[in-house]
C-alpha cells in the first residue's frame, strides 16, 4: 500500500506502453517472448521500491496495458489510463493533470518506469533535495537523458524526456540534481549494458526472478535477498528505509 508517512508528499507518474511494445533496444539480449515480462518486472520493482520510499505519498502509472495495470495496481498504485496515446511526453503531462485534480497542491515528480535495482533511500535524498527548487531533475546514468523530473506544488511539470532529454530539461530552466550514491535512481535499462549495470548493483525481486530467462544475458539470476536496502511496495524489507 502506498506510504502514509506524513512526511510523504511526492505524488510519483510514471509512464509505461503497452508491453508488447516496451524495451526494443533489448533486443540483441532478450527475445521477443522475453521482453514484455521483463518491462513488467522493471516496473513492478520501480513501482514496489517507489512505494517504499518515505518521501512518497503515492504512484500513479499511466499505461493502457491491461495486463501492466493489474499489476502494478496489485502493488498499491493508482492506474490513469493513457486516454491520448500521444507518446511519452504527453502521458506524463496527462499523469501530472490527474494527480493534481484530486490533489491540487501535490507536488509531483515524472518517474521512470525501468529501474529494476532502484533503492527507496536512494529516491529519498534525491526528492529530498529537489524540494529545494521549483523543478529539478536526475541525469541518466549515461549522462545523456532523464530518469527522474520534479515540479512542486505551484510549478508544471513540463517534461521534456526522450533522446538528450538532459540537454532540454536544463534549458527548460530545470535544476540538474548532482549528487552521489544516488546510482540506483540514474540506473535505466535500455540495452544489455545497462541490465549488466543494474544486475550490478542488486536487482529488485521481479527482475531478478525474470533475469535467467535473458536469451544472451550474463547468466543466472543474482538473488534478490542479497541486498539489504530493496523495499517493497507495503514497506522496507530490512533497516529504516531499505
Amino acid at each position: 500500500m502506498p506510504n502514509s508517512d506524513r512526511t510523504a508528499n511526492w505524488s510519483l507518474v510514471v509512464p509505461l506502453k503497452p508491453l508488447a511494445l516496451a524495451k526494443s533496444r533489448l533486443a540483441p539480449t532478450a527475445s521477443d517472448e522475453v521482453r514484455p515480462g521483463l518491462a513488467l518486472a522493471f516496473a513492478q520493482d520501480t513501482v514496489a521500491a517507489a512505494l517504499a520510499c518515505s518521501a512518497v505519498r503515492d504512484v500513479a502509472v499511466v499505461t493502457d496495458d491491461a495486463l501492466a495495470a493489474a499489476e502494478l495496481a496489485a502493488l498499491g498504485a493508482r492506474i490513469v489510463p493513457d486516454t491520448a496515446a500521444a507518446g511519452l511526453n504527453p502521458a506524463l503531462a496527462h499523469g501530472a493533470r490527474a494527480v493534481r485534480e484530486l490533489r491540487p497542491d501535490a507536488a509531483v515528480a515524472a518517474l521512470n518506469a525501468d529501474l529494476p535495482a532502484l533503492r527507496p533511500v536512494e529516491l529519498r535524498r534525491v526528492l529530498d533535495r529537489a524540494a529545494e527548487f521549483p523543478r529539478a531533475f536526475l541525469a541518466d546514468a549515461a549522462g545523456i537523458g532523464t530518469t527522474l523530473l520534479t515540479a512542486r506544488a505551484d510549478t508544471e511539470l513540463s517534461p521534456a524526456f526522450g533522446g538528450p532529454s538532459r540537454a532540454r530539461h536544463r534549458a527548460s530552466g530545470a535544476v540538474e540534481i548532482l549528487l552521489g550514491d544516488v546510482v540506483s535512481v540514474r540506473q535505466d535499462v535500455d540495452t544489455g549494458d545497462d541490465l549488466l549495470a543494474a544486475a550490478a548493483l542488486g536487482l529488485g525481486p521481479y527482475t531478478a526472478r525474470r533475469y535467467s530467462a535473458v536469451t544472451a544475458g550474463p547468466g543466472p539470476a543474482p538473488s534478490a535477498g542479497g541486498r539489504p536496502e530493496r523495499g517493497t511496495a507495503h514497506g522496507p524489507a530490512a533497516g529504516p528505509e531499505a
